[in-house]
């Protein structure tokens, strides 16, 4: 990916050998040479910089003052060439807006020098200091410009999932050593092609589409050989981390892996920066079903005829609390949320005939904690081990509780909206 350089300048032999200078150092060049259409060339090349020259237009500094409000997303770098070596000349078009006065002639070495040191600033200051890499401005800068390009492109978000959580735990310090180490994985995989964050713990990658899905198992397979290095020996071994304290809800926060979502122009059209980051966030979402590392690549499938995948939504509950009147608000409330609900109070009352979304499970008293064994069962079976376990206790024991295979550790008394915050949670992740 090029940096971009708009050149305003009516004289067609000079406006020609300026481009080849910047083509030449490796800068991506448009000449206009009329007044026309300014705000489209704005909005939909979005320059890194602009070059005027003096002879454009007649009313120069109120031109430029003109092109800082067509600032869309970041404002350009905006140079002025000019046949004047008057200081008060330079002045005037300082204070109106511009950030360079280049007087001409200038040396072809010169003018190249001046114009990469003025992008190699620009960049530098939306530059993310722990990794290196260019922020959101930038990049959806980038993106809109590839997609108003008639080059053939992929594009790639990629999430460190649960990387809130990990850095609620572990902190700051932490968390941006494990952002720097996925920048560094990545700018080792992916050559010349363009890489900057969307957000924390977030990035974007735009490449050829013969490229987007090695590139991709490049990311997870390295990702993954350095995750468990980011974690404690004992979280490592558990497989999860915790976030909160024994008298509050703790929910087992799986170890982070990265999610890719793949979107191309090579068989669809792609029309805006809208149509693109939807595309993008609704691919990375399906990858991120996966708990391990994954990406999906959009692209087109071949099917049969009006053949159609429907996959039924399970809305199913079952409740597991030997408190009668508890038993009953539990299953009252799920009634009225529209859950399809089955109570029972023991095992032998569970049956093959109700596989459940979510189980509500109560882990019994300090001296039989008889839910632990059946949260294990349930994990065991090929049946329910999908099934989400909300295990609610008197007993503040949460590793053994999380270690059992529960889901969320949930300490009594609860609101009983709270509770069904978790289950319509669960119960998405069950259907996603």
């Amino acid at each position: 990916m090029q940096e971009a350089v708009l050149i305003f300048d009516n004289r067609k032999e000079q406006s020609l050998k300026n481009k080849r200078i910047l083509e030449n150092a490796g800068i991506d060049v448009i000449i206009k040479s009329d007044r026309e259409n300014i705000e489209t060339v704005f909005s939909e090349f979005e320059p890194d910089l602009v070059i005027i020259s003096d002879n454009f237009c007649n009313k120069l500094n109120e031109f430029i003052k003109n092109i800082r409000k067509h600032n869309h997303n970041i404002r350009p770098v905006i140079i002025v060439i000019s046949k004047s070596s008057h200081s008060q000349d330079k002045i005037n078009t300082l204070n109106a807006g511009a950030d360079d006065f280049i007087s001409e002639p200038v040396a072809q070495g010169e003018f190249a020098a001046r114009i990469q040191a003025h992008l190699r600033r620009h960049f530098e200051t939306e530059t993310d200091g722990v990794t290196g890499l260019v922020n959101q401005k930038i990049s959806f800068k980038f993106l809109k410009r590839i997609i108003n390009s008639d080059k053939t492109w992929a594009a790639m978000l990629i999430g460190i999932n649960n990387f809130k959580q990990y850095r609620e735990v572990y902190g700051k310090l932490a968390s941006d050593k494990m952002k720097q180490t996925f920048g560094a994985i990545a700018r080792n995989a992916i050559d010349n092609d363009f890489i900057g964050m969307t957000a924390e713990g977030e990035f974007l990658v735009i490449t050829s589409p013969i490229k987007a899905e090695t590139l991709a198992k490049a990311l997870v397979n390295g990702f993954n050989s350095a995750a468990k290095k980011f974690y404690s020996e004992s979280d490592a071994l558990k497989g999860y981390i915790t976030l909160y304290g024994d008298d509050t809800p703790g929910r087992k926060i799986s170890l982070v892996s990265i999610s890719i979502g793949i979107i191309s122009n090579e068989y669809r059209k792609i029309t805006g920066l809208k149509q693109a980051l939807h595309s993008l966030i609704s691919v990375k979402k399906i990858a991120e079903a996966n708990q391990n590392s994954s990406y999906v690549y959009d692209r087109p499938k071949i099917t049969t005829e009006n053949a159609v995948l429907i996959k039924d939504y399970n809305a199913k509950v079952l409740i597991f609390e030997p408190d009668y009147a508890l038993s009953f608000l539990l299953e009252t409330g799920a009634k009225i949320r529209g859950y399809e609900v089955k109570s029972v109070t023991c095992e032998e009352e569970i049956t093959k005939d109700f596989i459940p979304a979510v189980i509500i499970l109560d882990a019994g008293t300090a001296d039989e904690l008889k839910g632990i064994e059946i949260c294990r069962n349930f994990k065991k079976d090929d049946e329910f081990k999908k099934s989400n376990i909300i295990m609610t206790t008197v007993v503040h024991d949460k590793e053994t509780i999380l270690n059992s295979g529960a889901d969320l550790y949930l300490p009594k008394p609860y609101e009983m909206p709270y509770i069904f915050e978790w289950v319509e949670k669960f119960m998405d992740k069950y259907n996603n």
